[in-house]
């Protein structure tokens, strides 16, 4: 490992967080008076007033600044924080029968009140990390409650989640997560955050309950979800996990990689993390042979035996494949995975970031032609997946850059 290139790294990194995406989100998307933010904002900067805004851009939001604020105390990313919790509590909120609402309209009226268990996870995820960031319990404790509620309601047959269900918590028909999505009772992705969510809250508070309930996660991610042949996690199921397709997200893949390894860690058990380990490093050797191109571009999709069935290249693959390899790297040594983040990062720099207005583009063609009908801000496109790869990613190779000169020292 070059220290002097993981330095340069590191520095492209963090100066992008930091004088790039955070700005952008403050400058362009806060909306301080109405105690919201813009749901909809194109490339050309240009605000559709009427769009719907889901509490899960909030969410994220409130996630990524407050995260911001406990790696680099700056008094303006506790404030989008704030705002951000304003806005979850006063406009998304459900009163009555707890947890949180999938959407409102541009008037603030509910619109979408169904409770969608990836919704209430990232929820969970950004109300412990804003406890963290500004020990207010309030937040924790409606973090703890939306825990509650999840696993009141939403727990399955034959383990796992499901989806979706009414205001009141009551089983509906459709349980799509968006229009892509397949309606099936399981899913890979909610798994994955719900065990995303569930390991901060347990850091935070270590709940026997909650430990059980991340453990059990864990397990069904291991077992039911992932194929520890292939390297890849099925995406959708039934209720008693027979899978529903055969298609691969890469983006998906390399995330649950590191995630994995953070649920096990969180758990403070190192056996786990010495089992998970090699499974997480074949979820990367898979990414990395058959779900990145030769520019470094992560796909969207692939299909059974590495056929591409998405060749677009999207925002948050890209982010979530700087982690993963990184991570990849701290747990194997194998420098092939500290390259392929940085070609994946240079890929980023040369395709994604919009030098001239700020932030991401949504994606790119395989071919590299920017996706200018897709959204900068949006129901889906937020800070999260690119915001936490400054984040993560500048702290990881502090740490590779440290270990490396005790080593040379």
């Amino acid at each position: 490992m070059n220290p002097e290139e993981a330095t340069d790294y590191l520095h492209r990194i963090e100066d992008d967080l930091r004088n790039n995406i955070l700005p952008f989100w403050m400058d362009k998307v806060a909306n301080r008076d109405a105690k919201s933010f813009v749901g909809s904002l194109t490339n050309d900067l240009e605000v559709d007033a009427s769009a719907e805004r889901g509490a899960l851009l909030t969410s994220r939001i409130l996630w990524t600044y407050s995260a911001a604020y406990t790696q680099f105390r700056e008094p303006a990313y506790l404030e989008m924080a704030e705002l951000a919790y304003e806005d979850l509590t006063l406009h998304f909120e459900d009163k009555e029968h707890g947890g949180f609402w999938w959407s409102i309209a541009a008037d603030g009226a509910v619109k979408r009140d169904r409770k969608q268990v990836y919704g209430q996870a990232f929820a969970i995820y950004a109300l412990t990390e804003f406890h963290v960031a500004s020990g207010k319990q309030e937040a924790l404790d409606k973090a703890i409650a939306t825990y509650r509620l999840v696993e009141k309601h939403a727990r399955a047959k034959h383990g796992g989640y499901l989806e979706a269900f009414s205001r009141s918590w009551e089983p509906i028909a459709d349980m799509r997560l968006s229009e892509v999505d397949m309606n099936e009772p399981k899913s890979q992705n909610t798994h994955l955050h719900v065990m995303e969510a569930y390991s901060r809250l347990l850091l935070v508070w270590p709940d026997a309950g909650l430990r059980k309930a991340l453990a059990e996660l864990l397990q069904i991610m291991l077992v039911r979800i992932l194929n520890p042949k292939t390297g890849h996690l099925g995406l959708f199921f039934a209720e008693d996990w027979k899978p529903r397709s055969d298609k691969i997200s890469y983006g998906h893949d390399i995330e649950a990689a590191w995630l994995l390894i953070r649920a096990a860690e969180s758990l403070g058990e190192p056996g786990i993390v010495k089992v998970i380990r090699p499974l997480t490093l074949r979820i990367a050797e898979a990414t990395l042979d058959e779900g990145v191109d030769e520019d470094g571009g992560v796909y969207n999709q692939g299909g059974p035996h590495g056929l591409i069935t998405d060749p677009n290249k999207e925002w948050w693959p890209q982010a979530e494949a700087v982690i993963g390899f990184i991570d990849a790297y701290q747990h194997s040594g194998h420098e092939k995975y500290l390259k392929a983040a940085f070609k994946t990062w240079d890929f980023i720099e040369l395709r994604l970031i919009d030098r001239q207005r700020g932030e991401w583009f949504r994606g790119v063609t395989k071919e590299g032609d920017l996706l200018d009908t897709e959204l900068k801000v949006s129901f889906w496109k937020c800070p999260y997946h690119n915001g936490r790869t400054g984040l993560e990613a500048s702290r990881r190779l502090r740490s590779i850059i440290d270990q490396e000169k005790t080593n040379s020292s």
